[in-house]
């Protein structure tokens, strides 16, 4: 079996959703490039406030990290607030953690509201210590949270144990904003939803041209055209170098996760019995959750398609041995692998890239809610003229030396480590 190729969220996602490529011209206000999450917020966002917009996808809604991520819809971002304030200063960095901290309120608002089939169980989240320096670690993101009113509560080991159902946890942090869903099935659902709104969404449709001429833009596919007032590029780490816009400079970092059968109703009982989803504070960090079914889902810092890659499908079945005694002699049917946009600053970015044009990229990790709110922010600054409407400070330009080398170097300590991890 290609197990690469199997992604557990094709094989249960809930929610249908197809469409035709685009054939012919279509006339807009507004035209985004990319069918992910902050491409299909944008869409359903802007179809409900008026606007006709038409989505163009280069394959089928979700084939990038939309549809293969680890599905935790996590408040906020992966840097602490005061790393925040370093990079943005207080004022701009203190609303972006605002405005993220509440994403998953929009997430699950919209999952609500549209009725999205994405199996959402807000339990919240816990970071887990991986050893007494990480809860260390924890300790202080907390004092840092807490500090602006953010409700998450430190857990120390033995609580966390029995929360987690392992000895192989050093305490967590708590944050009951947070939650999980079914990714590949939430993405499929924003996309039938906008359409429900009167969005046109065309899959197998990639941008081969974009210009700009007589204050129109025009993007070109392969058997169409677009014609727009305004363009939002959302393809994040999964876009092409394309001759009209270069692509957003990012270190595309890769992550795998693996999927059980579903365990047995009394192994489940023992086992994230409030439905969290979790991730730890190892520098090569893993994450583990359970989908609707009770199945275990597993993942790590790491790439499938290289000569190495047997290491890490090799870790996993580690790393399970060892978080999950009782899962010993379960084994993996599905093993997949997505790619994740990091920015230098490992913040999340929105840039001009010409007259009534934004895109958005960077999320490190951390796509759902603020995929989300960006979507939505794009347009709003769009429709008003307003830039205040977006939730960090655009940007001209974004670069990064040696993005390539940098991805090597992660990929590279990622097999390194889970070479030797867990064998003892």
């Amino acid at each position: 079996m290609d197990y690469s190729q199997s992604n557990l969220w094709q094989s249960t996602c809930r929610e249908q959703f197809s469409a035709d490529a685009l054939h012919g011209s279509v006339d807009v206000d507004l035209v985004v490039i990319g069918g992910g999450y902050s491409g299909l917020s944008a869409a359903l966002y802007a179809a409900e406030n008026g606007l006709s917009v038409a989505v163009l996808e280069a394959f089928e809604i979700g084939h990038g990290g939309s549809g293969r991520n680890v599905g935790l819809c996590n408040a906020g971002l992966w840097l602490p607030p005061e790393e925040i304030n370093k990079r943005l200063g207080e004022t701009h960095g203190g609303r972006l953690s605002r405005i993220l901290g509440e994403a998953p309120d929009t997430v699950f608002g919209l999952i609500d509201r549209f009725q999205i089939d994405c199996e959402p169980v807000r339990g919240g989240t816990l970071h887990c210590a991986h050893s007494k320096n990480g809860f260390q670690d924890l300790q202080k993101r907390a004092h840092q949270l807490q500090a602006i009113n953010a409700p998450v509560q430190l857990i120390e080991v033995s609580e966390a144990k029995a929360r987690v159902g392992s000895d192989r946890v050093f305490g967590a942090l708590f944050d009951p904003r947070a939650g999980t869903i079914q990714p590949l099935a939430y993405a499929k659902g924003l996309a039938r939803a906008a359409v429900q709104c009167g969005a046109q969404v065309y899959e197998n449709s990639p941008a081969l041209s974009v210009g700009w001429d007589d204050n129109r833009w025009d993007v070109a596919t392969p058997s169409g055209m677009v014609t727009a007032k305004a363009l939002i590029q959302a393809t994040n780490a999964y876009s092409a170098q394309q001759s009209w816009v270069a692509a957003p400079r990012m270190i595309p970092v890769h992550y795998f996760q693996a999927a059980t059968e579903p365990l047995s109703a009394e192994v489940r009982a023992t086992i994230l019995e409030g439905g969290e989803g979790c991730w730890d504070t190892a520098t090569v960090m893993s994450s583990w959750r359970l989908d609707q079914e009770g199945r275990m889902i597993i993942g790590a810092m790491g790439q499938l398609d290289h000569g190495g890659s047997r290491v890490h499908a090799n870790w996993l079945v580690r790393k399970m041995r060892k978080m999950f005694p009782a899962l010993k002699g379960e084994t993996f049917t599905h093993l997949w692998h997505g790619r994740i946009g990091m920015t230098k600053e490992y913040l999340p970015k929105i840039q001009r890239i010409g007259p009534n044009a934004l895109s958005c990229f960077g999320y490190s990790g951390r796509g759902i809610g603020p995929g989300t709110v960006f979507g939505q922010s794009m347009v709003e600054a769009l429709l008003k003229g307003d830039e205040e409407f977006l939730p960090t400070v655009p940007v001209n330009s974004h670069t990064l030396p040696f993005s390539k080398s940098k991805a090597l170097f992660y990929e590279t300590g990622a097999t390194l480590t889970h070479a030797v991890k867990d064998r003892f």
